[in-house]
């Protein structure tokens, strides 16, 4: 089996033979001799965040420059060859569920769709298999057929389920702000704040249910033994609202937006981390890199660099207490851990009533009560590994275009301590055992797979996610704990920075929002507005 692990050097660099294999490569900073040193924009860091406000910003006749520290665009939406030629997996995230309602896709106000992004949105969207034969399946916008599949396990629960997908289509149609809510609209708000656990015991008979809820609610980064998580409960009905993914990858919205931004004479150098903002008269007027380069903003600059980070590159009077206190009581979310694997075959999930069933997204969790155990691993810097919810991604079984005819990718993620009590950096001694474990419990549901099928691995812990990207500050794929809403302004205390990316408003994830809202911000201090820029009014 081959063994790419080590595909990440100690700076979280992608290597260039990764990069070449990639679906798109950008300008590389040998360009320095033709390039210009001074924009209207300068945009630090490559996420899909800020590639979507650098290419607002390019379409309202802004000169542009982005500059991204590693080799690939992208930050938490990357697709690149890292197990084998032909095998396109994603780094970190797979499903664009909110990108797809954002308005810059869904009004067509960023034509990424000419530029090669294109959305699939499966048919079977989560499957949830126990170890005892029973399972339940999502079907996008079938309730019939979705209920079905929870009657084999409990009548009662189906009779449940069903009738919450009616109260919250009920609901879905009222003011949220109405001061007289209706008997269904108060229900879910009391459900909804208490953890996910209590309100799974309150709605499912079976345990089966339960843990099937809690561990695809989980997806959002928060564990449903928390309070104010009692939506994940309930997490099906959400996921019946359908998935979609990018073809090529998630990989593909940075690479599209990149594209725009190139064809909006915008620039995209790679491999150019910035160090250091340029002060001038209390004002950030640029930028300084690694190599040295100094890149000058005439409007302003935009970072989407982790503000934990951000606020050393400046003189800390500058940033003013108020905004110190509140970064400084920032708190990360659990870390991510991503386990990566080009396979001969395509799982299956051998069905109680006879056949198998596969789709992209699979979640496993036996016991309901098991989220509890994130949380105690958490505090202890410990590891255990026998029922830690699970999230599944083989998106290649419905895009042909991501591996090679009879093969396909797998990708098992989840939450796992960042800090070990050994030190973080212990992860680098034991992830590849972890892998294996996590590895042999995920294919007990997959009787057609064996590690014989296992053709290439990459094994990313949450030591190794804060490699890749620096933003993901503590192995934190959404950059800090979201629920408090302590965010950072659009508008930073510095004059002319402004900040975007999952430290801002409304966090991370896949949304393209943290973007949108930074580029109305912008454009606002040049006197412009989204609709002038859109032309959607």
């Amino acid at each position: 089996m081959a063994n790419r692990r080590e595909f990440l050097t100690s700076a979280g660099l992608v290597s260039a033979a990764f990069v070449a294999g990639a679906s798109r490569a950008f300008a590389q900073a040998g360009s320095a001799a033709v390039r210009p040193e001074t924009f209207d924009y300068v945009v630090a860091g490559a996420g899909h965040n800020s590639l979507l406000c650098a290419a607002y910003l390019a379409k309202a006749g802004n000169s542009v420059l982005v500059l991204e520290g590693r080799g690939m665009i992208g930050g938490g939406a990357k697709t690149a060859e890292v197990l084998l030629p032909g095998f396109f997996e994603d780094l970190c995230s797979s499903s664009h569920h909110v990108f797809a309602r954002n308005p810059a896709y869904r009004d067509n106000e960023i034509e990424i769709r000419d530029y090669g992004y294109e959305l699939f949105d499966p048919e079977i969207v989560v499957h949830y298999p126990f170890a005892d034969g029973s399972s339940m399946t999502v079907h996008r916008g079938d309730l019939d057929q979705t209920a079905a599949t929870i009657e084999r396990v409990s009548k009662k629960d189906a009779e449940t389920f069903r009738q919450l997908a009616t109260a919250r289509q009920k609901v879905a149609g009222e003011d949220p702000n109405s001061a007289d809510p209706s008997r269904e609209a108060l229900f879910f708000q009391r459900l909804d704040v208490l953890s996910a656990f209590d309100a799974a015991r309150q709605l499912w008979e079976s345990p089966q249910m339960q843990a099937a809820g809690i561990s695809g609610g989980r997806w959002g980064g928060v564990p449903g033994s928390d309070p104010g998580t009692g939506s994940q409960a309930y997490s099906m009905l959400t996921h019946m609202n359908g998935r979609p993914m990018p073809v090529g990858g998630s990989g593909m919205v940075s690479t599209s937006l990149g594209r725009f931004i190139e064809a909006h004479d915008g620039i995209v150098l790679t491999n150019m981390p910035v160090v250091q903002l340029i002060i001038e008269d209390n004002r950030c007027t640029g930028v300084e890199c690694a190599d040295g380069s100094r890149f000058r903003a005439r409007k302003g600059v935009v970072s989407t660099i982790h503000v934990k980070h951000l606020m050393a590159m400046a003189p800390s009077e500058l940033w003013g207490q108020a905004f110190t206190d509140s970064v400084d009581i920032w708190q990360p979310e659990h870390a991510m851990f991503a386990f990566h694997f080009a396979l001969k075959g395509t799982p299956e999930y051998p069905l109680a009533a006879g056949g198998s069933i596969t789709g992209a997204e699979a979640s496993i969790m036996e016991r309901p009560e098991s989220i509890f155990t994130l949380n105690q691993d958490q505090a202890r810097g410990e590891l255990t590994l026998d029922d830690y919810p699970l999230q599944i991604v083989h998106a290649a079984g419905y895009d042909q275009t991501r591996a090679p005819a009879g093969h396909s990718l797998l990708k098992i993620e989840g939450g796992m301590p960042y800090a070990l009590k050994e030190g973080p950096e212990h992860w680098d001694a034991i992830k590849d055992q972890v892998a294996d474990q996590v590895l042999d419990r995920y294919l007990r549901y997959t009787p057609n797979l064996s590690r014989d099928n296992v053709l290439a691995k990459v094994i990313m812990s949450p030591l190794d996610i804060e490699r890749m990207n620096p933003a993901m500050w503590r192995g934190s794929v959404h950059h800090l704990d979201k629920r408090w809403g302590n965010f950072a302004p659009y508008r930073m205390p510095i004059a002319g920075l402004y900040q975007t990316g999952a430290c801002t408003a409304p966090g991370g994830s896949v949304t393209g929002q943290p973007g949108r809202n930074a580029a109305i911000a912008i454009l606002e201090d040049d006197g412009k507005t989204l609709a002038d820029v859109t032309g959607k009014g």
